[in-house]
């Protein structure tokens, strides 16, 4: 009797949603960081974006429900470089597991394997949205998505080491997926080398070196604040004559500004996706480049 009220009660414990939940829990900070989670990690992880392709990552809540998916983590992927400083903090204090605090094999900010651009030699709050540890939106150069597929597959296999067999498979089909369509954007960025463009806030260094753009200016005097009419005056002086081929912004920033220099010049103001789901054919990292360089093609071949 004892052993079958054992045996039945070990059942259970294996058919409660606890142990029936053994797929890895991902939260990733950004939309990019979840959609690679989701083709490395496959059936084998449930992932949750900490923010949408429409959100400015700098600015959200730590909100009760952030805390909880945290605390359920097993991996916690963000981009780093003080991107997230304003709330990610108070996650991890709140409620994030031994596992994903910095230094530890759950922890992955994106920033820390890459090569970062931009970091600053003076920090002053008069200079604005600086970050100490350099420009952190480095996904986009898809050159970094295919160092960082390798991360965050080593730590799957360290975390989850019964599935790193497929975890490994699946980075190979991945790669040799990504070596194929880098091969056909950087045969289309060819024909955008040089191109100029004005941006709104300095969120494209990495876009611009991958493609070898040029940035006239920035809307932005102050990064992260408002255009002041007077600085809006100096580009437009500087608009005049430049060459420039298109104004960008991402999804989150205020159109106002750019449009407004779109309407004084005749350069395109675009709105490109910036992430996954930033604009409706970005619907994941292929789409992402692909549906980018369209608009950046439209635009060099209209103006």
């Amino acid at each position: 009797m004892k052993r079958t009220a054992l045996a039945a009660a070990l059942a259970a414990a294996l058919l409660s949603p606890a142990a029936a939940d053994a797929e890895v829990r991902i939260l990733a900070c950004e939309p990019e960081w979840a959609a690679l989670a989701e083709e490395i990690g496959g059936d084998d992880v449930t992932v949750h974006s900490a923010t949408h392709g429409r959100q400015d990552a700098h600015h959200i809540r730590a909100r009760p429900s952030l805390i909880a998916k945290v605390r359920r983590a097993k991996i916690l992927f963000c981009s780093g470089a003080d991107l997230e400083v304003g709330w990610l903090p108070v996650l991890l204090e709140r409620g994030g597991g031994r596992i994903v605090q910095p230094g530890q094999p759950g922890n992955i900010m994106a920033a820390d394997h890459v090569e970062v651009l931009e970091r600053p030699t003076v920090l002053d709050r008069s200079l604005g949205d600086i970050h100490p540890g350099g420009n952190p939106h480095v996904h986009l150069d898809p050159r970094n998505m295919a160092i960082l597929a390798e991360v965050l597959t080593e730590r799957l296999s360290q975390i989850d080491p019964e599935r790193a067999s497929a975890y490994w498979q699946r980075l190979a089909s991945f790669q040799a997926r990504w070596a194929d369509a880098m091969a056909g954007w950087r045969e289309r960025a060819e024909k955008l080398r040089g191109m100029k463009v004005f941006v709104h806030h300095k969120a494209w260094v990495y876009l611009l070196r991958w493609a070898e753009l040029e940035r006239v200016a920035a809307l932005e005097r102050v990064s992260g604040m408002p255009p002041t009419a007077s600085h809006l005056a100096e580009v437009l002086e500087l608009a005049r004559g430049s060459g420039a081929k298109a104004i960008l912004r991402a999804p989150y920033d205020p159109e106002d500004a750019s449009e407004w220099l779109s309407g004084k010049t005749g350069i395109p103001a675009v709105e490109l996706p910036f992430t996954v789901g930033g604009h409706p054919e970005a619907t994941d990292l292929f789409s992402l480049f692909d549906s980018t360089l369209a608009l950046l093609e439209e635009a060099n071949d209209r103006s």
